[in-house]
């Protein structure tokens, strides 16, 4: 039935569902340009806005994907999954604010469904809760994202909770916290708060608890408990061969070699991480490893006095994950050091625009930023 516009979507959704080791960009446009004209035939098919979004997910191709991200939500304005999907086009753009508001209409509309059925929130709404948390992250609105954490506990701990997504939030959301924030002491009280045990997770889990605990414990000096962490991390990975959790295992053994004054060893530990991540196909809303590498790397580079170098993989990881905030500080004191003042100015005007809103000490940390990068470039 060519002419059937629902049997052209649900084909462009089966070309979609082919790309079976992540975003290939030719399956991807393929489907993109069936459902197109299924769109533009009736721009009211939620099927077409759908599948358009998830087909220019990535930040090369989401400016593509505006046009069905602000009519989805009107479209099935009671779905939460279609208050969600906009959001997946705004965070690939670094547009906080509409992907954050998306995501709070999302959860709400899923609470509401659960309420009504007198059961446990569904995994649409721990989705919504995932990525809202990230986009305040980025906002620099750190009590809000703890907030947010806080309401994904009181679902995720719940008798009635179905397994699945909460399970994965219980221990994703407190290392995505503690990252972002660099509250690094915060780590464990967090994941003693979501009853979160890393024997009792799969590899995927185990690993990334251990591998953040022991990122964590290496920030406050403490090597012991990081290299113990490194053991317990490359236990649980065994014989995985998940690049995603090889690339944490290389972050933690490039950061404990850094903090034992290792420099050479740490920075080709960081180096194969962010090879590693680098290879990836590009993926889509928030980031998996918690901790990208080329932006530990960045940091790292900093720490060692070679800015130049560091602001590269700081805009590396800024195509990667538009306008996130640790890369944007990053990429701004990093461009100081190296004095190029133009790109170190357009991004600190980057995250003021999107600090708008923050908490008080973010916004202080932001002036400090200014004002080190003025004294910078008297020195100069």
């Amino acid at each position: 039935y060519p002419d059937d516009l629902d049997a052209q979507a649900f084909h462009a959704l089966s070309i979609l569902g082919t790309a079976h080791e992540g975003r290939d960009f030719a399956t991807y446009m393929r489907a993109a340009s069936i459902v197109e004209e299924v769109f533009d035939a009736n721009p009211q098919h939620p099927g077409a806005a759908h599948y358009l979004i998830h087909a220019y997910d990535d930040p090369v191709h989401a400016p593509l994907g505006l046009r069905p991200a602000r009519v989805y939500a009107d479209i099935a304005p009671a779905a939460p999954h279609a208050l969600h999907m906009p959001s997946h086009i705004f965070f690939a753009l670094g547009k906080w604010d509409r992907g954050a508001q998306s995501n709070v209409d999302s959860y709400e509309a899923a609470k509401a469904k659960a309420e009504e059925a007198g059961e446990g929130l569904s995994g649409g709404g721990f989705h919504a809760l995932h990525w809202l948390h990230y986009g305040r992250l980025q906002q620099g609105r750190h009590a809000d994202a703890r907030a947010v954490l806080d309401t994904t506990r009181r679902h995720a701990t719940a008798p009635d909770v179905a397994t699945g997504y909460a399970d994965y939030m219980r221990w994703y959301m407190p290392l995505a916290h503690v990252m972002g924030t660099e509250q690094w002491g915060r780590l464990d009280p967090l994941l003693e708060t979501m009853n979160v045990s890393p024997s009792a997770l799969e590899a995927r889990g185990a690993v990334s608890v251990h591998a953040a605990r022991g990122l964590a414990a290496a920030r406050q000096g403490n090597l012991s408990a990081a290299r113990t962490a490194l053991q317990e991390a490359q236990s649980a990975l065994g014989d995985d061969p998940s690049d995603a959790l090889r690339i944490q295992i290389h972050e933690l053994e490039g950061l404990i070699a850094l903090t034992a004054g290792d420099t050479a060893a740490g920075l080709d530990h960081l180096q194969t991480a962010t090879d590693l991540e680098m290879a990836r196909p590009l993926d889509f809303g928030p980031p998996f490893p918690v901790k990208p590498a080329p932006e530990l790397y960045g940091e790292a580079l900093l720490s060692a006095g070679r800015p130049a170098e560091a602001l590269d993989q700081f805009t590396a990881t800024l195509e990667r994950y538009p306008r996130r905030a640790l890369s944007l500080w990053g990429k701004a004191t990093a461009a100081a050091r190296a004095n190029r003042p133009e790109v170190a100015q357009a991004a600190r005007t980057a995250l003021s625009e999107q600090w708008t809103g923050a908490d008080p000490a973010v916004r202080d940390r932001l002036q400090s930023l200014s004002t080190a990068a003025t004294s910078s470039s008297d020195a100069r």
